[in-house]
């Protein structure tokens, strides 16, 4: 990542993606601003300098420029495969609440489409989570999910929720359990029912270290005492297999290790009444295949070398998940004689499951400039 510097008595590091667009709103702003056409490069970079404008003097509670905020919520959704209004969006969805800037005023300067996700945003945001019981955690989802007529503006506000747990440890210890309790009540189980897995993890994750930090550090010491046997374990199955899929004729994409995330293992061990040593399926290998028929083919292979567990077959290729969630899950008897969980899928089954509702953004083809400014890099 190379750096551009604002000015301002604090250095702001920019990302390369937002560098390109600030350089072609530079070359074009004038005709750009006459004329009311804007690239999804100019679009971006307008927005971008908007917002820095507006929060200029602002600061965050970690002593940040407040601006770094807003960029970073714009880069999430960007590695998410959002439009240029999104990204538009993620720079200023803060402006209307914290300035003087109104919808009309974002309007006036981006377009209905901009307006519509800043605003969708805004209202979210003015919601005051004060009930701790599960069946209104469920309403709340629910206003959340009837609130925002255009399912993007959710995303956003994920991105927002995203970054901000990312950076609680710099707020009180009030303020910490108050936005870890209501991001595992609401914005976790979001991004779940939209089927966000990466996002729905971590927010799990980085909620479970602020509400329960004794549990949290207590399995993170243990997973990382484990970790390289288990991860000697893991590939010597790994390469068994890919040996074997390939004697099968099989072309398998990728087949790797996954450790589950520590909440989910937390959850495991009460809902199980187990300690830690108890708990054998730590991480799951993950095997990527190119078409539905290779799927099945391969779980034949993985149940020829392995000892199946009858009863942790699933299969959500031919029931998906409601959050449109497919894949082969399998429990095995591994090498060591421990329960080994195997998913089997194809490439696009995984970007759903790791994307979920952005899957068909970041991966659809298209010709035009918009695929190539927000694909990741």
């Amino acid at each position: 990542m190379s750096s551009i510097l604002i000015n301002s008595p604090t250095d702001l590091t920019l990302p390369e993606w937002l560098q390109k667009c600030l350089r072609e709103f530079s070359t074009f702003k004038g005709e750009a601003e006459a004329n009311r056409r804007y690239t999804d490069a100019v679009l971006i970079g307008k927005a971008f300098e908007f917002a820095y404008q507006l929060h200029e003097g602002q600061y965050r509670k970690s002593g940040e420029l407040y601006i770094s905020h807003p960029v970073a919520v714009a880069g999430l959704l960007r590695d998410l495969g959002g439009s240029p209004a999104m990204i538009a969006a993620g720079f200023l969805h803060d402006v209307v609440e914290d300035t003087d800037v109104t919808c009309d005023d974002i309007e006036s300067h981006f377009g209905p489409e901009v307006r519509q996700l800043v605003e969708g945003v805004t209202k979210l945001s003015k919601i005051n989570f004060t009930s701790k019981t599960e069946s209104q955690a469920e309403n709340f989802r629910r206003m959340f999910l009837a609130m925002a007529q255009d399912i993007r503006v959710i995303v956003v506000k994920l991105a927002d929720r995203l970054h901000n747990m990312r950076t609680l440890q710099y707020m009180s210890e009030s303020s910490r359990r108050r936005s870890a309790q209501e991001t595992r009540d609401i914005f976790a189980p979001l991004a779940n029912r939209l089927g966000m897995w990466r996002i729905k993890w971590e927010l799990e994750d980085l909620s479970f270290k602020y509400l329960e930090p004794e549990a949290f550090r207590q399995i993170q010491d243990h997973v990382s005492e484990k970790r390289a046997a288990r991860e000697e374990k893991l590939a010597k199955a790994t390469d068994m297999l890919r040996e074997r899929l390939h004697q099968a004729g099989i072309h398998c994409q990728d087949i790797s290790g996954r450790p589950k995330h520590l909440y989910s293992i937390y959850q495991k061990m009460q809902r199980q009444q187990k300690e830690f040593h108890e708990i054998y399926d730590l991480a799951a290998l993950r095997i990527i295949v190119q078409t539905n028929e290779e799927c099945y083919r391969a779980l034949a292979v993985v149940h020829d070398a392995f000892r199946p567990i009858p009863s942790r077959f699933k299969d959500y290729i031919g029931l998906p998940k409601p959050n449109r969630y497919q894949s082969l899950h399998t429990g095995v008897i591994g090498l060591t004689g421990r329960p080994l969980e195997i998913q089997i899928r194809t490439v696009e089954m995984h970007h759903v499951a790791e994307y979920g509702i952005a899957a068909h953004w970041k991966y659809k083809e298209t010709g035009g400039s918009t695929s190539q400014l927000t694909s990741a890099d």
